[in-house]
């Protein structure tokens, strides 16, 4: 995948903390996703769509659920930086505090 495509992909906001999101926390279920980014189940498959034809992240399915993770080859650079950059930090707390409510629950 071409490095333009890649950033195309992240540069939408709520893909950019999907991303981020999943490259902290490691596989959630999207059902989770949905309670951390307090959207829609339909949005955040949509854009869950998007970062897996770029190649960004994978899917496995347990009976009825979706499961996502980065991509094993995603450069570890990219990463770090979605990770720790100080604009994606704050949001990025936030949304791990509402991923672990939701996690809490079931």
């Amino acid at each position: 995948m071409p490095l333009a495509e890649l950033f195309k992909a992240l540069g939408e906001p709520v893909r950019l903390r999907l991303f981020a999101l999943l490259a902290d926390q490691g596989e959630t279920c999207v059902c989770h996703l949905t309670d951390a980014l307090e959207l829609p189940q339909s949005t955040v498959s949509r854009h869950l769509a998007v970062l897996r034809h770029a190649g960004l992240v994978t899917t496995r399915r347990d009976g009825k659920w979706m499961y996502y993770q980065p991509a094993v080859d995603t450069p570890a650079a990219l990463i770090a930086l979605l990770t720790h950059a100080p604009a994606t930090s704050l949001q990025l707390e936030q949304d791990i505090a509402r991923l672990q409510r939701s996690r809490r629950c079931q």
